[in-house]
């Protein structure tokens, strides 16, 4: 019983992170005007906290697994209560950016160590299965509950309290954690290899930056150096990490066909979710929502997703998790399918429904893929494991905004070229041709009959894009189902499997914080 209580002291930073995530979206405009933000310091304040995140995964799993894995998450939610409340009662930008920046690293600290300590507290596969289910629901529940409960605390409250949010969760994991989460650390691992922690920050920030950019202002040479430049970093860090004996990223975890499989199907299923931004933009922009609204008609997804989550491990302990996985991708192909057929007076219904087919059917790779990445792993290597798992999904889902956003907007370019006035100004036609949000903006300054024309071949063109990063979606889900089938077929189901060394954890080994 105790280690299901410490499950959910666990899953409560997960769901905090999650809501940090996409609370900020809502609070941006309101933080603008009272900091008197420009446009660059809105857009750091946004990204750097995921920047953060993405860059010190790796080094937080593996800091993990060497100076004990629950003292990492212990001193990591200390440093997110410190930065929430400095982020709340922040008096410039710049504060607020280096808030975020702090708020990021502690957020890195909680994903791989509280996966990692899952794999201590539950030795059975059943259990440890059913216990991931349950953090992933929670991490789910989080960015669905992010804009409800920020549009609440906004519409109360000044715009710091978003951050404030966070601080009674963290004080209660700080309070509770020592009680109930084992300490676990691999008492023969070496020193951290700080060169490798920079290599690692060197490669993979740039990268996710230069991704970034590109998503938002189309290929240009600064951001493609960046990329390039952390490729190259990155392949000096593979390098280096191939000779040490103790390295910051074991590649010899990537030797495991289960593991390999089940972290390349997420790095593609993650892929696919910036379909999730075309369809809320598609909500506001096109059927004219509020982001409360939009948040709403996406619910239902989002729901659908993580009660796939919960129910998958379940489900599991009966059928081939290939089986599972590969007839769920099938149901969120449909859904895709079912988004192409979504048009500008189409009204919701398909939209709904596809944002459901395409939701429900992919929850069982991210819930099944995670007991596969951190089951395949030796316990030493856990945390290092569940830094892959995260960083992995992070360069996924900005790879996918820069791809998908690119592949929307050529759609978009092309087809709303027809509907644009020809005396339009220059300026305007510029605007017009790079976002439909432009597009509206310039519609309201023309005439009621020129204006709707634009409007509706805008809203048209990129529903079109829509259309095409949708039918992209389904495509990436057919070859992930080929990948976990031809990888995966030989695992049988959950609690049949031969015991091995992730099945039977030994028992946690005293570390500094247990002795002191």
């Amino acid at each position: 019983m105790r280690e299901w209580v410490g499950l959910a002291v666990l899953a409560l930073p997960a769901l905090l992170v999650s809501i940090d995530l996409s609370v900020m979206i809502l609070a941006l405009p309101h933080i603008g005007a009272d900091l008197g933000a420009d446009s660059a310091q809105q857009l750091w304040i946004i990204d750097i906290y995921g920047f953060m995140l993405a860059g010190f995964l790796i080094t937080m799993g593996t800091l993990g697994d060497r100076i004990g894995r629950r003292k990492l998450l212990l001193i990591g939610g200390s440093v997110f209560v410190i930065a929430s409340i400095m982020a709340a009662f922040s008096r410039s930008a710049e504060m607020l950016i280096v808030a975020r920046a702090l708020l990021g690293i502690a957020g890195a600290t909680v994903s791989p160590s509280t996966l990692a300590l899952i794999s201590n507290m539950f030795r059975s596969h059943k259990q440890r299965s059913l216990a991931i289910g349950i953090w992933l629901t929670c991490s789910m529940g989080g960015m669905a509950l992010g804009p409800v409960v920020g549009g609440i605390m906004l519409g109360h409250f000044w715009w710091g309290s978003v951050f404030l949010l966070g601080v009674p969760v963290m004080l209660l994991l700080l309070i509770t954690g020592p009680l109930l989460l084992p300490e676990y650390r691999h008492p023969e691992s070496g020193l951290l290899d700080l060169a490798s922690v920079a290599l690692s920050l060197g490669s993979l920030l740039p990268v996710i930056y230069g991704l970034k950019e590109i998503a938002k202002y189309g290929l240009q040479m600064m951001p493609a150096l960046l990329i390039l430049a952390g490729i190259v970093l990155g392949t000096v860090f593979v390098s280096r990490q191939r000779r040490l004996t103790s390295p910051l990223l074991d590649l010899r975890l990537f030797a495991s066909p289960g593991f390999s499989a089940a972290l390349g199907g997420m790095f593609g299923i993650t892929l696919t979710g910036a379909t999730m931004l075309f369809i809320a933009q598609y909500l506001q922009f096109v059927q004219g929502l509020s982001p409360l609204q939009a948040g709403l008609y996406m619910l239902p997804g989002v729901i659908a997703s993580m009660a796939g989550m919960l129910l998958s491990p379940l489900i599991a302990r009966r059928i081939r998790p290939a089986l599972l996985i590969g007839t769920g991708l099938l149901v969120s192909t449909a859904g895709c399918f079912l988004l192409t057929q979504v048009g500008v007076e189409s009204g919701l219904t398909f939209l709904v429904l596809g944002y459901i087919c395409f939701n429900i059917g992919a929850a069982p790779l991210p819930s099944l893929s995670s007991d596969l990445v951190i089951g395949s792993a030796p316990p030493e290597k856990a945390g290092s494991a569940a830094s892959m798992l995260q960083t992995s999904g992070e360069f996924a889902f900005a790879l996918g905004i820069a791809v998908f956003g690119s592949i929307g907007t050529v759609v978009y370019r092309n087809q709303v070229a027809n509907s644009i006035p020809a005396d339009l100004p220059a300026s305007a036609v510029q605007a017009s041709r790079d976002s439909l949000a432009g597009a509206t903006a310039i519609a309201k300054g023309l005439s009621e009959q020129v204006g709707k024309a634009l409007l509706t071949g805008a809203r048209e063109a990129f529903t079109g894009g829509m259309h095409a990063v949708a039918a992209a979606s389904g495509a990436i889900m057919l070859a992930i189902i080929v990948l976990v089938v031809m990888w995966l077929r030989h695992i049988r189901p959950i609690g049949e499997t031969t015991p091995n060394q992730a099945d039977s954890i030994p028992e946690a080994i005293p570390s500094a914080a247990n002795e002191s």
